[in-house]
């Protein structure tokens, strides 16, 4: 396996960007708290090697919070999930944010073991929260990972 950097996502990304988000999301939107992102307009990392792109992340700061948007690894098992979220708190960091947060459905078990392996703790269950963000997001599915109903938003943190 080739090793891997992590840049900052540039204008000639746009396009990949695009197409993982709309293969991995569904669309370029994304919804979190009540909140619509078009996720393919934020700021964000790209891993990548000598072939091909290997993963991506996009956030947004407000204040003191850096929220994770999306995370995507299309490389899994070679750390490309961990060194992005790494960049991620770097500039969350130096961009004197305390908390880093994200926002993941009650299907993503996936998701879920991911994170708290890396930190990050639950802080807060949005029961039903998916009803709301289907009106802003209708394209969401009823059903996800492994034949679970896709209800809740589950709310993670990492203290910086």
């Amino acid at each position: 396996m080739a090793p891997y950097v992590i840049r900052q996502i540039g204008p000639n990304d746009r396009t990949w960007v695009n197409s993982v988000l709309r293969d991995h999301w569904g669309s370029t939107d994304v919804v979190s708290r009540g909140r619509l992102h078009h996720a393919d307009q934020l700021a964000g990392f790209v891993a990548t090697d000598t072939s091909s792109n290997l993963g991506m992340v996009t956030y947004t700061i407000v204040g003191t919070e850096c929220e994770i948007v999306t995370l995507n690894s299309l490389s899994e098992g070679r750390g490309v999930g961990s060194a992005l979220l790494k960049a991620v708190k770097s500039i969350a960091r130096e961009s004197t944010c305390t908390h880093l947060r994200l926002v993941t459905t009650n299907d993503n078990l996936k998701a879920l073991r991911f994170y708290q392996m890396q930190g990050f703790v639950l802080v807060a269950l949005h029961r039903n929260a998916l009803d709301e963000s289907r009106k802003l997001k209708p394209g969401i599915p009823a059903t996800g990972s492994d034949g679970i109903p896709i209800r809740d938003e589950l709310e993670l943190e990492l203290v910086l």
